[in-house]
This record gives structure tokens, C-alpha cells and sequence, in this order.
């Protein structure tokens, strides 16, 4: 499948690359695997718990490299284009920020979901935090290996770094702590990062049911991408909300507050960017001229009493 798919990326260059530039390998790779190979909700329907979604992960992130490197071989320097992923991902609040526990808790959300495809791309392997949860829940079922797949040491060297840009699909929130799952024969992907997620009853609900309107959510989440992977170029690929009743007329007041609330996380960090970059010109620039202008008013002192 991973040849296929580079066949099939290799024709979209050479029949669209002199216009295309910008190039999504998987949008949404995340609901790919989790609800196509563990819950089936999505095609191709498996029900592979715990197993079957790692193993669709695994394979769609060897392909994103694979294509990667096939475009930077033969397509970039003729098409000057450049060829990204689109990770989808809630942010995880610890319910008590000031409990480590919670805070673990929610930090291990984020690798299951964000993590699993990002850190791969930008640090060469699965989170450490998958690997010792999956790993451990897997020895507990008697398992001789992980149900998590394992990067070779080429393959993580090959993968690490095949992202010019990286697209974010974000919508909601969740509070997170800490909860332990009995043990169970059947494995599941839900229950290997022993967790339970919360919402804030006052947070509005403009949508379907599962997407609450928390736009600080975004901001924390751009955040800790710029901190984790090395602030890479970013491009919102996915927010919005969906209709929650039918209406006659046109009634979007409740999509304009949310898109209004996120957009305005996101110029929060823009400005903050903007005033450390101002900071960084600025200070040094009056640093200097307050030195030359400190050795002109001497020289003049010096020339008057001399």
C-alpha cells in the first residue's frame, strides 16, 4: 500500500505540481485509524481493538514520509512546493492543573492523539509515554510484543524531519485526569492511555454534541506544538462547527461567536510573535544608538573643556 500510494502522490505531482504547492499527504490520519480499524465507524468498518489502529498509524505515517521523500527527490526543485500533513487534535486540560496526576494525565492525551503522528514526524519515534502504556497493558494480556508497532532505526532516521508544514485540525476541548482501567482481555486502544475526560457544563454547545466552544483550547494547543516540535510553519486546516438544528432563514450567530472566540486565540499569539520579534530588532537597535550617541556627547564634552 505504501508503493501504491506513492505511485498515486507521484501522478498528482507531475499532473498538478506546476500549479499545486502546497500538498496534504493525510488529513485527519488520527479518525483514519481509530475509526476505521478499532471502532469501524468509518471505512473500512474493522473492529480491530487495540491493535488495528496502531497498525493503520504505523503504515500511514511510513507512507507520508515515503511520498515526502519522493517529491523532495524528483518534484521540488523544478515546482518549489512544499508537502505537509493535516493532525487533528482536541486540547487536553488537566482537571486540576495544580495535581500531577492530572497533569500526566493530560499531557498522555495529548501524545495519544496529537503525539502518535507528530512526534514521529518531527522526533523520529512514537511518544515515550505510548510506548510505556501500550507496551505495559500488552505484557499485562501476555503478549510477547507491544500491540504499539516499532520504527526501525532507518526508518526513524527517514522519517524524522519529512514535513515542510504542518496543518492542524482543531475544534473542542476536553478536561482530563487520571483513571485506571481494570484489566481487561480485550484490548482497546480507549483504554490503553488510562484516562476519563470532562467538560465544563457552562461551555457552550453549539454544535454537535460532542464539540463544546472553548477557543483557549487552540491557543494552549499552538502552543505546546511550538514548544514540542520546534514551532514549526503552521496552518489551521480544520475549525468551525456544524449546523445544530435545521433553520428556515439564515441563522449563524452561534458560528460567528465561535469562529469570532477562535480566531482571536490564535492573533493572541500572533501578537505576542509579532512584539518579540519587535523586542528582538528593537532593543538591541536602541542599545547601540544610546552607546553612540553616549561617545558623541563626550566627544563634544571633551572638545569643550579641552
Amino acid at each position: 500500500m505504501i508503493s501504491y500510494f506513492n505511485d498515486y502522490a507521484n501522478l498528482c505531482f507531475e499532473k498538478f505540481g506546476d500549479r499545486v504547492k502546497h500538498w496534504i499527504t493525510f488529513s485527519n490520519p488520527w479518525a483514519v485509524a481509530e475509526k476505521g480499524y478499532e471502532t469501524g465507524e468509518h471505512a473500512p468498518g474493522l473492529k480491530l481493538g487495540g491493535c488495528g489502529a496502531y497498525k493503520a498509524a504505523h503504515h500511514i505515517i511510513k507512507t507520508h514520509a515515503k511520498v515526502w521523500h519522493s517529491y523532495n527527490t524528483t518534484w521540488r526543485s523544478q515546482q518549489q512546493g512544499m508537502v505537509g500533513i493535516s493532525l487533528t487534535s482536541a486540547w487536553g486540560e488537566p482537571v486540576d492543573p495544580h495535581n500531577q496526576t492530572d497533569q500526566d494525565a493530560a499531557e498522555r492525551y495529548i501524545q495519544f492523539h496529537l503525539g502518535w503522528f507528530a512526534n514521529p514526524i518531527y522526533r523520529g519515534d512514537y511518544p515515550e509515554v505510548m510506548k510505556t502504556y501500550v507496551g505495559r497493558k500488552s505484557a499485562q494480556q501476555g503478549l510477547g510484543t507491544s500491540r504499539l508497532p516499532t520504527f526501525s532505526v532507518q526508518e526513524k532516521a527517514y522519517i524524522k524531519g519529512t514535513s515542510d508544514f504542518l496543518g492542524i485540525g482543531h475544534f473542542t476541548t476536553r478536561y482530563v485526569l487520571q483513571k485506571s482501567f481494570p484489566f481487561l482481555q480485550v484490548s482497546s486502544y480507549h483504554t490503553d492511555h488510562d484516562l476519563a475526560e470532562l467538560v465544563d457544563p457552562e461551555w457552550p454547545a453549539p454544535g454537535p454534541k460532542w464539540l463544546y466552544s472553548v477557543p483557549w483550547g487552540l491557543r494552549r494547543l499552538l502552543n505546546f506544538i511550538k514548544t514540542q516540535y520546534g514551532n514549526p510553519l503552521i496552518y489551521v486546516t480544520e475549525n468551525g462547527v456544524a449546523e445544530k438544528v435545521q433553520c428556515t432563514q439564515l441563522c449563524d450567530e452561534w458560528r460567528i461567536e465561535y469562529l469570532r472566540g477562535y480566531i482571536n486565540e490564535i492573533l493572541k499569539d500572533s501578537l505576542i510573535t509579532h512584539m518579540e520579534k519587535v523586542t528582538e530588532i528593537v532593543l538591541p537597535t536602541v542599545f547601540t544608538l544610546c552607546i553612540l550617541i553616549s561617545i558623541v556627547l563626550l566627544v563634544l564634552y571633551l572638545r569643550n573643556h579641552s
